[in-house]
């Protein structure tokens, strides 16, 4: 159920027509939050600032070690000492301890410093990056089977499961479903890629990864960050209720990953690696995953 952290309720004008009312209602909280990595360096303890990010309260250090996850700046359980906590009314920050003798590669946070679009990330040297990043990712699991029906009811699952979403009507949503449609997990965030970072750090945290038997299905668009994130955890079958981008397609299709989008009132579009569904797709366009 939703916390007080997570929305404020605010004073509000309801206009409808030409009449006005005074009223109370419910906002998703947005504030930002420091994600920082302490490392040794040459014996000597030392901190680095990593991101600030805009997210919904609760949940952070899934959302912190989910990012680093994603972006290879952990890989293994091992890698992690521990996680610190700083919540103040002037600063919100996760700080990800690694472990000692692991080693960190400050070139690889070039890659952090991008400009972001409703579609995802751009740039050459971004995309060869990435390239780079899922380079030795296992493909995605070839075995996994899922229903037309199983799709259908992914949306009415998560609409049920989105609790402050309910309340406020301006939340994304992050979920995990088992090839029967059975929900395994879900995370609410203003930020999509947030909710998905929460999603697949709890994972991590638990030593769930890789998710290669679970569908990803997300409230919003698939983009080319979001396909990034689900194809680094292993995960099979990406779904969306939105559109994906050409570069969400693109990297689907090269990682042998099944992309869904449009996934509502009963009706969605498969861009790629179409086998993982019913029969009947053996024949189609989509079934290529290159």
């Amino acid at each position: 159920m939703p916390s007080a952290s997570n929305t404020s309720c605010i004073k509000l004008c309801r206009v409808q027509g030409d009449s006005v009312a005074v009223d109370r209602d419910k906002v998703a909280v947005e504030e930002p939050l420091e994600i920082q990595i302490g490392f040794e360096r040459k014996g000597v303890g030392a901190i680095r600032s990593i991101s600030v990010t805009m997210r919904t309260p609760g949940n952070d250090e899934e959302l912190a070690t989910g990012f680093l996850f994603g972006e290879g700046l952990l890989n293994r359980r091992s890698e992690l000492a521990r996680i610190e906590r700083n919540e103040s009314n002037s600063t919100n920050s996760v700080r990800i301890h690694l472990a000692a003798g692991v080693r960190f590669d400050f070139k690889h946070l070039e890659r952090h410093f991008y400009t972001t679009s409703s579609c995802g990330i751009c740039g050459k040297a971004t995309l060869e990056a990435v390239q780079r990043l899922l380079l030795n990712v296992p493909r995605a699991n070839s075995s996994l089977r899922l229903s037309v029906a199983t799709v259908h009811s992914l949306p009415s699952q998560l609409k049920r499961a989105q609790h402050v979403f309910a309340d406020t009507g301006g939340l994304h949503a992050a979920a995990l479903f088992d090839t029967h449609g059975d929900l395994l997990a879900v995370r609410e965030d203003v930020g999509r890629h947030n909710a998905v970072d929460k999603l697949i750090g709890a994972a991590w945290l638990n030593g769930r990864v890789p998710l290669e038997n679970s569908v990803l299905f997300v409230s919003g668009r698939a983009s080319f960050e979001l396909v990034q994130k689900a194809v680094r955890a292993g995960i099979s079958i990406f779904a969306a209720v939105g559109a994906p981008s050409s570069l969400a397609v693109e990297l689907a299709r090269a990682c042998g990953l099944t992309l869904l989008g449009f996934v509502r009132d009963r009706r969605f579009n498969v861009y790629s690696a179409s086998y993982r569904l019913d029969g009947q797709f053996e024949n189609s366009a989509a079934t290529s995953v290159a």
